[in-house]
């Protein structure tokens, strides 16, 4: 088992766990899923902390997560289609709420998560939020394919650069005994 300090801190994780070749976008993901249930499964462990490399894995496997913002007291919370570039996640918005906070406040956090009846992984990234604003940057964006799912048009490409990224997957099954067997 490899030590290495992690955000939120947190400093075991378990090692490189999931083989390289059942993360390819052309493979399901239930056969995904079923590969870190059995990676865990060897590591004897109901949860385990992900690694930075097992978090971006993850989160290059879904499009769907959650964007959280703040403005003062006020906390909101916006579902986002997604794209993985490199070491950062990539949206598309249009004029509104969400941009209007990531303007006012670009402290954000990110969640992306996953689960089937047997396992269930969860990555969170807290960073900064901006929007593309060169041609070169807009350009390189266009090319990663990233598609609104609502049909409006959403002009505005916004990048979230992370500091930290922490995740934590598991194994799903019966909550234990809480009180034990009951002597009477």
């Amino acid at each position: 088992m490899a030590s290495s300090p992690y955000a939120l801190c947190v400093t075991r994780h378990v090692g490189r766990t999931v083989p390289r070749d059942t993360l390819s976008r052309d493979t399901g993901i239930r056969s995904k899923m079923k590969g870190w249930l059995h990676a865990m499964t060897e590591a004897s462990e109901p949860l385990m902390v992900l690694s930075d490399e097992e978090c971006w894995e993850r989160l290059r496997t879904q499009e769907l997560g959650r964007l959280v913002t703040r403005i003062g007291d006020r906390i909101d919370i916006f579902p986002v289609n997604y794209v993985v570039d490199s070491e950062s996640v990539l949206f598309r918005t249009a004029q509104g709420s969400k941009l209007f906070e990531l303007t006012a406040n670009d402290e954000v956090l990110f969640e992306s998560d996953d689960h089937t009846d047997e396992a269930a992984w969860s990555v969170v990234l807290r960073g900064r939020a901006r929007a593309l604003d060169t041609f070169d940057e807009v350009e390189r964006a266009d090319g990663l394919g990233l598609r609104p799912w609502v049909p409006t048009l959403k002009y505005t490409y916004v990048r979230i650069e992370p500091h930290t990224v922490s995740g934590r997957s598991f194994e799903r099954g019966p909550e234990p005994d809480r009180y034990g067997v009951q002597q009477y």
